[in-house]
């Protein structure tokens, strides 16, 4: 949450951090972060609600590192049985990871059927090489 909030302007106050701190530690808030040298370069973060996942902000500090985390991210989604990702927007970086703009009858019928089942955003086991999660075919989609 602090890289994503690391910029000039941001929505994510310090209420935001108390909440999501909250539901971190009740186990629905998650963040996927990327890595360098020791270095935070990427991530983004989001709630787990059943088998959706609602992703609420992502940061690049170098090139492509946000596309890694979202690409792992959605393979960890899933791994865990995550049927939803919702990001909220569907921008440009998005659209060119795979994500679709669907319209508010499909996503209130996804979303109903995502609320009634369980997933898991850290499976038993779940430990797959950066290969495969580049070579599944990520989509913003979920």
């Amino acid at each position: 949450m602090e890289g994503c909030a690391d910029r000039p302007k941001t929505w994510i106050n310090p209420q935001i951090f108390e909440v999501f701190g909250g539901l971190h530690r009740m186990g629905l808030a998650h963040s996927l972060e990327v890595w360098r040298d020791g270095r935070l370069i990427g991530g983004t973060y989001g709630l787990a609600l059943g088998r959706a996942f609602f992703a609420e902000s992502m940061f690049s500090r170098e090139r492509d590192a946000s596309k890694i985390a979202l690409a792992w991210l959605v393979h960890r989604l899933r791994a865990g049985g995550f049927v939803l990702c919702d990001t909220q927007f569907l921008t440009p970086h998005l659209a060119s990871l795979g994500g679709q703009e669907i319209s508010a009858a499909e996503y209130m019928r996804r979303l109903s059927a995502a609320l009634q089942g369980e997933a898991v955003f850290e499976p038993p086991g779940y430990q797959p090489s950066c290969g495969i999660v580049a070579s599944s075919g990520a989509s913003g989609s979920g």
